[in-house]
């Protein structure tokens, strides 16, 4: 969808605005649900998807997905898995290799929450050792995941007989099962979706290969959990394979303009004001980096229904812009805005306002944003 057709009903707009000090983050509900309706038809069912926790970190989404019928999950902090552990979520996959405090976390996860089955990822044979000897120091099995390194080069291992190997170790360990593996290809970002899937049609055929070397060594491969949001379409081709969209959910500028075969809606606003009229031709809104992620550049956000403007700074505090015209505004009017990067932006909240049919009804917390919950 394009933002512009995306506004044409105002959707956005908050009756009760006043209510809300601003900057703020909203949520609505309802087309929070459409998009999980839609991720489901895309998959092909419920019981395909394992989406990705780390956009939104909140407990309600999370339970919203369980209504529809999703019961697995992916996240990559111990905070976000003890969020979804917490949200009734019975299978929750950290896709974090586990180092460090963070494998004694993962057991203490384990314990705590003995009805949600916790998995984990690994691309090194010394993180296996540690996960072996603090399993069996728990009295607890580890259930991991092979993290397959398929052309992103963040993390996992290559495809070949080193991953063979490792795969192999896994499930010889005792304490260990291994659960199947893991390819995340965050890194395809082409628009088409015929050359988006021609790259990943092409990066995943050695995975592909892999798994029949795997299957002909007597190695069980148990299930496959691949790809991100841009090619959760091209993967839903393929049989068996467990989906982890997280973007879809909330989604945001950036995705919609990126890629227009995705047809989600924006369920996530940033609620703002102007706060300073300071020059001829500037107008100060707060929505300074503090309230809006900045790892990119320039747009960080799409602001709504304001028509031309340009970026004219943006600090702590305040989002600076010179629109074309600028007599419309005055000091305190409400400005409504999606970010490019909606996963970001979220981590810098605490909570979110929830907006349903256009009112706000309360607010939800954003309580993955924390490094730690209790554990």
């Amino acid at each position: 969808m394009t933002l512009a057709a995306g506004t044409a009903n105002r959707w956005y707009e908050i009756a009760n605005v006043d209510a809300i000090a601003s900057p703020a983050l909203a949520f609505y509900p309802e087309r929070i649900e459409e998009n999980i309706r839609r991720m489901i038809r895309i998959a092909g069912g419920a019981g395909r998807l394992r989406p990705h926790v780390k956009t939104h970190k909140t407990p309600e989404i999370v339970q919203l997905q369980l209504k529809h019928g999703i019961t697995r999950f992916k996240c990559s902090t111990i905070a976000e898995a003890e969020m979804t552990a917490a949200a009734g979520a019975p299978d929750v996959l950290l896709a974090m290799q586990p180092v460090g405090p963070a494998i004694a976390r993962f057991f203490a996860l384990k314990l705590k929450f003995p009805g949600t089955s916790f998995s984990a990822v690994v691309d090194s044979e010394e993180v296996v050792v540690n996960m072996a000897r603090a399993a069996a120091g728990s009295g607890a099995e580890a259930r991991l995941w092979l993290d397959v390194n398929s052309g992103m080069n963040r993390t996992g291992i290559a495809p070949g007989d080193e991953a063979v190997r490792l795969y192999r170790l896994i499930q010889e360990s005792s304490g260990l099962t291994a659960g199947g593996l893991h390819v995340y290809d965050g890194h395809i970002h082409e628009s088409d979706l015929t050359a988006r899937a021609r790259q990943c049609d092409d990066e995943y055929a050695p995975v592909d290969a892999m798994i029949h070397g795997l299957h002909a060594a007597g190695l069980h491969v148990p299930a496959v959990v691949a790809g991100g949001s841009p090619t959760f379409p091209v993967h839903a081709t393929r049989a068996g394979v467990q989906l982890s969209p997280g973007t879809p959910l909330l989604w945001d500028a950036g995705y919609a303009a990126s890629y227009p075969d995705l047809d989600f809606l924006v369920a996530a606003v940033l609620v703002g004001r102007v706060v300073s009229k300071p020059a001829p031709g500037k107008v100060c809104l707060d929505f300074g980096t503090k309230a809006l992620a900045s790892e990119m550049p320039h747009p960080r956000i799409s602001l709504l229904d304001i028509g031309g403007y340009r970026i004219a700074g943006h600090n702590e505090e305040h989002l600076v812009i010179e629109p074309d015209d600028p007599g419309r505004f005055r000091v305190g009017d409400v400005v409504y805005g999606v970010p490019i990067h909606i996963c970001p932006t979220v981590a810098r909240y605490e909570s979110a306002s929830v907006v349903e049919r256009g009112r706000c009804m309360g607010e939800w917390p954003i309580a993955a944003r924390s490094r730690r919950i209790t554990i």
